[in-house]
């Protein structure tokens, strides 16, 4: 088991990269930042940023890499949280929506069917636009599991 806490980010299209640093700054727990590109980071002793190579799946790689029982990671790609929660990490969509090992079968079986109709030339809708409700979900939902997981690491 490892003994730090930590987040990690899917950090090229997330929206609560805010509300991670705050949370991280109220709960004490770092967090790294792992992106393709060069992001802003606050300047904090808490706050970590790995810019990876453009190449396919390169940071989806190395939070895989760094991944573990005790840590919560934040992405919306379907397939890393897959890879994640096989690692024993809790992972967070940024639509505050935890990924289980219960959902993550579903979850792939429909991305799988969508990208099927969207390559067959279907016209699908995207995901709803991001909302103040998903944006509130998704604090109450990091608390939850870093609350569960720094927890469990006193015990």
């Amino acid at each position: 088991m490892a003994s730090t806490v930590a987040i990690l980010v899917d950090a090229d299209a997330c929206p609560v990269k805010e509300e991670v640093y705050r949370v991280a700054y109220r709960l004490n727990v770092p967090v790294t930042i792992v992106s393709n590109a060069h992001l802003r980071v606050p300047q904090h002793p808490l706050i970590a940023r790995v810019v990876v190579n453009d190449g396919f799946d390169a940071a989806d790689d190395w939070i895989v890499a760094h991944a573990s029982d005790a840590t919560v990671v934040v992405t919306a790609d379907i397939l890393l949280a897959d890879r994640c929660l096989k690692l024993g990490a809790t992972v967070i969509s940024p639509a505050g929506k935890p990924f289980t090992t219960s959902s993550i079968g579903n979850a792939v079986a429909v991305r799988a069917i969508m990208a099927d109709l969207r390559a067959g030339g279907d016209r699908i809708g995207g995901p709803p636009p991001f909302s103040k409700e998903d944006r509130s979900r998704f604090l109450s939902a990091l608390d939850q599991a870093l609350g569960k997981l720094l927890r469990a690491r006193r015990a």
